[in-house]
């Protein structure tokens, strides 16, 4: 899963969802420099993604992209599962997306001093073309897969993939609520666990 989805997974408790947003920035067990909080939201980050790279629904996804994006198909379908978790907002979240993705840049801001420097240097292109909520948009989404192609040297193509997305656009809708049905829950009950240990 992407950004958003990471956040959202969270949960309400704010040093938690930062842990979680900068757990890429976070290697190994250098988690365990950081409060307890701020390990929970890095070790359910790291869940998350072990829980949705073995998931069958998700592979089902992939594989569409495989032929033309290979190894590159299983970054592109998190983006495009943000796509439909921000698009369908409303069905997560009684606060529109807008003010969601405000509050967390601020929160952004707030603990500014505890983000490693990998995400430091990506947070103000993130929060000047609001990569939140541009994600509900395929324009947006567009915006994003051109960025990422450009940052790793274009060898990817994966700014290409807007394609697959918009013909296969039902198919992918349809196996992110499924999948993302399965991972609120496992996520819901893994942040339960954390917290036991914490």
């Amino acid at each position: 899963m992407n950004y958003l989805a990471h956040i959202y997974l969270s949960g309400d408790d704010e040093l938690v969802t930062i842990g979680n947003f900068m757990a890429d920035g976070v290697k190994g067990k250098a988690y365990k420099n950081y409060n307890p909080e701020l390990q929970k939201g890095i070790l359910l980050h790291r869940e998350i993604d072990t829980f949705t790279d073995a998931n069958l629904i998700v592979r089902r996804s992939t594989k569409k992209l495989h032929k033309n994006y290979g190894h590159y198909s299983g970054v592109i379908v998190d983006i495009l599962y943000d796509h439909f978790l921000a698009k369908n907002w409303s069905n997560y979240s009684d606060l529109p997306l807008e003010d969601y993705t405000n509050e967390f840049y601020e929160s952004l801001d707030r603990h500014i001093d505890v983000l490693p420097s990998r995400i430091l240097k990506m947070m103000p292109y993130m929060i000047a073309d609001n990569w939140l909520l541009n994600y509900a948009t395929i324009e947006g989404i567009q915006r994003v897969l051109n960025g990422m192609n450009r940052r790793i040297n274009n060898i990817s193509n994966m700014n290409e993939a807007t394609k697959e997305l918009e013909l296969h656009y039902d198919e992918f809708q349809s196996e992110f609520f499924e999948f993302f049905n399965e991972l609120r829950h496992f996520s819901s009950d893994k942040l339960k666990e954390l917290s036991s240990r914490f």
